[in-house]
């Protein structure tokens, strides 16, 4: 392999400087995160707990409370991180940022189901009942315990649909639907917080961190979810200005509205699009620019996938549309090596071609690979090509059902010819590799790009549904 030109190493080096920065951010929200955990332990406490202490029935308890409180910080914690809180995206990223919440679902599910267990243990032993006994008692005298076993639920069913093995199995509508029971899981675990115990004893430090820590949370969701989205919407006016047929199930969808170049959209961001017409207003898609927007266009191009994005080749010129983001850092900005290589298949090449209308490149930095298992899945090659060819990159394609050997993510045609990753990117080892397709197929290509040494933060990836 060639030396990597001088000027192309300098801007490597440059991005490299900014990955360690971007994951230093990451380390320490991390610890930011743990160390709120710990003062609500210490606060906890700081109210003498441990002194009053005088029988194993009151240590269960205790550390049931303890238990409940670290879970409880944590799910605040999440909504914050789920939030798409600008600061946190432009320091960590919104995919990172999401990383983190959903590496938190597990431990606050662990902690709650402690908590739940533990007091029950607790009470029954201060009691002198089996601890059934003592949940049917606390369940049919203490008026907010039904609430804290509905919380607890719902919790479970959020988790469980979360899980990869779950998720997978799920289409977004139905998944999201459940997500949003988050909201409600925290609503209806506040009442039993407040009657029960002392954590929010008037004019203790336990209640302002609390008070806090929740007005922080929803006040994140309100503003950010959904305040600042319907504002900045109102303010650009965005509308449907005509829907093209794109393909076989595939449309790009033309948009209007004012200013729309200060949404700062980044090439192959995405945002949380809701079209308020029959049928979809009631659903929010997440969906990737197919073109970075002027002052007064924006376009997405569409797969339909569900009952939700197939009616999108029916919107009318003048649809409201609703916008969350841009998110994602499937971006120039996340880039750390000299070179680039991209992969992209079916409806996975959205992002690419903003990518490339938003990035600069050198001559002979860039090589994409665009794949699609039949002729008509061709969808924007002919401007991802203009792109390509106008950076001084080089484009391959690839047409064909994929190879039926084990993990093939090329077609048949292209293994018998005896191509890899590496012929396919004679760069790899000094590039960037951004995937983006159906689930399957990027998971085959990021596994082989693995395999062949390509260090993990050097790969984005954005999954689509197949």
């Amino acid at each position: 392999m060639p030396p990597v030109p001088a000027a192309l190493a300098t801007r490597g080096a440059a991005r490299d400087d900014a990955r360690r920065r971007r994951e230093l951010a990451v380390d320490v929200l991390v610890t930011l995160i743990w160390a709120s955990a710990a003062v609500a332990v210490a606060l906890y406490l700081a109210t003498g707990v441990v002194a009053r202490m005088s029988s194993a029935a009151d240590a269960v308890t205790a550390l049931g409370a303890i238990a409940g409180l670290v879970a409880t910080d944590l799910v605040l914690v999440m909504l914050i991180l789920a939030a798409r809180v600008p600061l946190v995206d432009r320091l960590v990223g919104h995919d990172r940022a999401l990383a983190v919440h959903r590496s938190l679902g597990k431990p606050a599910l662990y902690l709650l189901l402690a908590h739940g267990a533990l007091v029950i243990v607790g009470y029954a032993l201060a009691d002198g009942l089996d601890p059934v006994t003592e949940a049917v008692t606390l369940l049919t005298t203490v008026p907010d315990i039904p609430t804290a076993f509905l919380a607890m639920a719902l919790f479970v069913v959020i988790v469980v649909s979360s899980l990869v093995a779950v998720r997978g199995r799920l289409r977004y509508e139905v998944w999201h639907g459940i997500h949003l029971l988050t909201y409600a899981a925290v609503l209806v675990a506040l009442p039993h917080q407040l009657s029960v115990g002392s954590v929010f004893a008037e004019g203790s430090a336990q209640r302002a961190y609390w008070i806090g820590l929740y007005v922080l949370a929803l006040g994140c969701l309100l503003v950010f979810r959904i305040g600042r989205p319907l504002v900045a919407s109102l303010r650009h006016d965005l509308r449907v200005r005509s829907v093209e047929v794109v393909g076989d199930g595939v449309v790009s969808v033309h948009l209007a509205g004012r200013g729309l170049d200060r949404l700062r959209v980044q090439g192959g961001q995405f945002g949380i699009w809701r079209f308020w017409a029959p049928g979809t207003w009631w659903r929010a898609h997440p969906i990737s620019f197919s073109s970075v927007p002027t002052s007064t266009d924006a376009r997405i191009t569409v797969r339909a996938l569900g009952r939700g994005t197939s009616r999108f080749a029916a919107l009318a010129p003048g649809t409201r549309v609703l916008l969350e983001g841009p998110y994602g850092l499937f971006t120039e900005r996340a880039r750390t090596a000299p070179y680039l290589a991209v992969a992209a298949a079916g409806i996975g090449v959205t992002p690419v071609r903003s990518l490339l209308e938003h990035a600069q490149f050198a001559p002979g930095e860039l090589t994409v690979l665009l794949r699609a298992s039949r002729p008509d899945e061709r969808y924007l090659w002919d401007e991802v090509r203009q792109l390509t060819d106008a950076a001084g990159g080089t484009v391959l394609t690839d047409v064909g059902p994929r190879a039926a050997s084990g993990a093939s993510w090329l077609s048949a045609d292209a293994v018998v010819r005896g191509l890899d990753l590496e012929t396919v990117f004679p760069n790899l080892a000094d590039s960037d590799l951004y995937i983006c397709g159906p689930a399957g197929w990027v998971s085959a290509v990021e596994a082989a790009a693995l395999s062949a040494g390509v260090a993990g933060h050097r790969i984005r990836v954005e999954r689509f549904e197949s």
